[in-house]
């Protein structure tokens, strides 16, 4: 019998909350069926092509949308200047693209978001809310009339399992309350977190970006070796989730055949044989300008057709089925 919400909370269940940045109903590639996607603060890595750079940090934070700035030439807003107790906000009115400018060393120490608070043309808004597991199983509830017979909730990010403790009393709960569970992870968290993390999973799509550590360092900040040793340890785990690898493509990163052959090679040595190929896009570049970050990839154009396929055929030698894009059947 599945357990109503009503029924008496651990006192963990109470006072434990996470730090969420998104929440998006009706998602369907993220799993099977429709599903509620919780994308969740913090990550270890620093991913140069993330669409999410929102995410890297578990704590409150904020977005300048200059394009909604009203601090222009013909009409002059700066409420929000006035407002900071930092001194992190400067006129910038002489620039039509960037009508206020920020100390973001400074913005990175805010704790109360006075900016925030004195913007009424949501220039500036707050990045993350926290949620209690209670609100979370709330929503849940809500959704799941309207996930079909096999949706249910995918957790994302960041990294899911940079919150381990709040991720994992939420998986229990839904799994008292028969709830499908998912999630999109980077693996690089300690392997005993994986692994606990992963027992309550039905479905799991794994990132595994390339084989080479030194690259992985140098364009994600961290090497390989934790999330080898997780996928490792999975195969040889009691744990039953459908897992997926999967593998955005980026130039000169891990774009040849010869990444996607030693892939292929390593899926074929562990005994995994789904691959989950993404071609390059730019969506998240407009966060990374909302960040003050520079976003490295910004002249990049999406992968080709034709690449994409050179690039499924090497996997598939493996005896690795291999999708692209949104192709993973469900």
């Amino acid at each position: 019998m599945r357990r109503s919400l009503s029924a008496p909370l651990s006192d963990r269940d109470r006072e434990l909350k996470g730090r969420i940045f998104d929440i998006q109903s009706y998602s369907v590639h993220d799993g099977p069926g429709c599903r509620t996607l919780i994308f969740m603060s913090g990550c270890p890595f620093r991913c140069k092509w993330c669409c999410n750079p929102e995410s890297f940090y578990n704590r409150q934070g904020k977005l300048y949308r200059a394009s909604k700035c009203v601090n222009r030439a013909d009409k002059r807003c700066t409420r929000c200047l006035e407002a900071c107790p930092y001194g992190a906000v400067s006129d910038n009115s002489q620039d039509p693209d960037h009508p206020m400018k920020f100390d973001w060393e400074k913005c990175h120490v805010c704790t109360t978001f006075e900016c925030v608070k004195a913007c009424y043309d949501d220039a500036l808004v707050t990045i993350s809310e926290e949620y209690t597991v209670e609100q979370i199983m709330h929503i849940l509830e809500r959704d799941r009339h309207y996930w079909s017979g096999n949706g249910g909730v995918t957790f994302s990010g960041g990294d899911p399992m940079f919150q381990p403790e709040f991720l994992l009393a939420v998986l229990e709960r839904c799994d008292e309350a028969y709830i499908h569970k998912a999630i999109e992870t980077e693996a690089s968290a300690s392997t005993d977190v994986y692994l606990n993390v992963m027992r309550h999973m039905d479905f799991a799509f794994n990132d595994l970006k390339s084989m080479d550590t030194e690259k992985h360092r140098e364009y994600t900040g961290m090497g390989n070796e934790q999330v080898l040793q997780n996928i490792r340890a999975f195969t040889s785990s009691n744990c039953s989730a459908r897992l997926i690898l999967r593998t955005p493509v980026i130039r000169g990163f891990n774009d040849t055949e010869e990444d996607f052959d030693k892939i292929g090679a390593f899926m074929r040595e562990v005994g995994l044989n789904e691959l989950n190929i993404l071609p390059f896009h730019r969506l998240g570049v407009s966060k990374w300008e909302e960040l003050s970050m520079t976003y490295a990839f910004a002249d990049d154009k999406p992968t080709s057709p034709e690449k994409l396929e050179s690039l499924r055929k090497v996997v598939q030698g493996h005896g690795v089925k291999c999708y692209v894009g949104s192709e993973t059947p469900f």
